[in-house]
């Protein structure tokens, strides 16, 4: 089985992305992992300081390895908005595949500076885990918000992202490219969808050189997801639009059977619900569209790499 910065090289150079869906529960650990192995792709599964706060660090980390094992499959855990190193560390030393140490709301400076020392302790404790860093600002909060704030004057430079790399040894770059964590009230009911810089993602990949991830992928346009994986985005975060599929599938639950207790048979609704959604999104970011070839095509040199490329990714063997 690959690895998981493997998985991540191979979705660069077939112009698809990861899907990273955060859990907070059973129920969402359940659909995910359900969703990814119906579909056989790789996925991530994220856990942020809160999700690991109520779930327990070692306990979630203890109930992925385990689906990994068992089913010989590409799930991997990600810690997710890591605003410590103490809570970063902790993570680590617990088995994460990967950690988002996010000292974003930090200035520039102090954000390099801490993210650096953070790659360099957690690479003491694994020497194979992925360290994420962020720069920009793309809000705060996987929920309902009333009002999509205005955050364009925050959005990440090619400039910034190549500095920022090549100073903290990051493996993976988080930029503010139109994104935005949680969904207004409008983006849950349909009218409103998330619009991203198209441009900026691709001159922020071709300067960073290294993958990057699209937090607060929840609300986006369909079409600006697809466009943005074929620019360079390689990880999309999904976890708003799960918590609402999650409450909506366990008032489902409860509505259909009134008078039942019993928690295994109510809370099927809700692993369904959410479900359907993570089918449907892995579907998206597993789509390689025209300009994801040509993408794919301009990385690989010969037609039997591009189609080994292919093979390994969408075919778990």
């Amino acid at each position: 089985m690959r690895g998981i910065r493997n998985v991540l090289e191979l979705a660069r150079k077939s112009g698809v992305a990861v899907g990273h869906f955060n859990v907070s529960d059973l129920v969402l650990l359940k659909a995910v992992f359900s969703a990814a192995h119906e579909l056989q792709v790789p996925v991530l599964v994220g856990a942020s300081e809160g999700e690991r706060e109520f779930m327990g660090v070692r306990q979630i980390a203890t109930l992925v390895r385990s689906l990994r094992e068992e089913s010989d499959f590409p799930v991997f855990l990600n810690a997710d908005h890591t605003h410590t190193l103490k809570s970063a560390m902790e993570a680590a030393k617990a088995g994460f595949d990967s950690v988002v140490f996010d000292a974003s709301a930090q200035p520039f400076e102090q954000n390099a500076r801490q993210t650096k020392e953070a790659v360099e302790a957690l690479k003491t404790i694994n020497p194979d885990i992925l360290v994420e860093g962020e720069i920009g600002n793309i809000g705060t909060g996987s929920e309902i918000h009333q009002f999509a704030p205005d955050l364009s004057k925050y959005l990440t430079t090619a400039a910034e992202a190549k500095q920022f790399v090549e100073f903290t040894g990051i493996d993976v770059l988080a930029p503010a490219v139109g994104n935005m964590h949680g969904m207004s009230q409008k983006m849950v009911e349909g009218e409103n969808k998330k619009r991203l810089d198209i441009q900026r993602i691709a001159e922020i990949s071709t300067a960073a050189q290294v993958p990057l991830t699209l937090h607060g992928g929840s609300g986006t346009d369909d079409q600006d997801l697809q466009q943005a994986i074929a620019a360079g985005i390689s990880i999309v975060h999904i976890n708003t639009e799960l918590r609402v599929a999650w409450r909506s599938g366990l008032e489902a639950g409860l509505a259909e059977q009134a008078h039942q207790v019993v928690p295994y048979k109510i809370l099927p609704f809700a692993v369904e619900s959410v479900k359907h959604v993570v089918l449907g999104r892995l579907r998206l970011f597993n789509h390689v569209t025209q300009a994801s070839a040509q993408h794919r095509d301009e990385t690989t040199s010969t037609l039997g790499e591009q189609q080994a490329v292919s093979k390994s990714l969408f075919t778990i063997s």
